[in-house]
């Protein structure tokens, strides 16, 4: 368990994981009055929350199956990722993809905050690299199966 520091601007609790084995807290909409997401339209929705991570985490914002199934709502950065020396609010990018409007009322659950800890890149420049069975095939080269 990792120790993230908070601010909390909204009237909400703090989120917190719904189940022990659970490894993202649902984050809620803190807006001023119900926003609608007609389809294909995509919105910055605010969250109440600040956070300081410790060096070495990032936390990634991801979309929650549930409205992604039931309403075609995701988050369009999936996931979108909070730098640890970022100290602004927590903003969710939310797309509607459905063909009908979908509203937003504040203290709806829009999208889960997971925490993970993550290494930084040491470039070792090579004029070739190491062979593989696959080599150069990308996407789709291993077949449906």
């Amino acid at each position: 368990m990792v120790l993230v520091s908070v601010q909390n601007q909204s009237n909400f609790d703090l989120p917190s994981y719904a189940t022990k084995a659970s490894s993202g807290v649902d984050l809620k909409a803190v807006v001023d009055t119900p926003v609608t997401l007609e389809p294909l339209e995509r919105r910055i929705i605010h969250t109440g929350l600040k956070i300081a991570l410790p060096e070495g985490y990032e936390a990634q914002i991801r979309p929650r199956s549930g409205l992604a199934v039931k309403y075609g709502i995701t988050v369009l950065n999936s996931p979108g990722t909070i730098d640890a020396d970022y100290r602004g609010e927590i903003g969710v990018i939310l797309i509607n993809l459905s063909n009908t409007s979908f509203t937003i009322q504040s203290g709806d659950r829009i999208a889960q905050l997971v925490i993970a800890k993550f290494e930084q890149i040491d470039w070792l420049p090579m004029d070739e690299l190491s062979d593989t069975k696959r080599g150069e095939g990308g996407f789709g080269s291993t077949g449906k199966k």
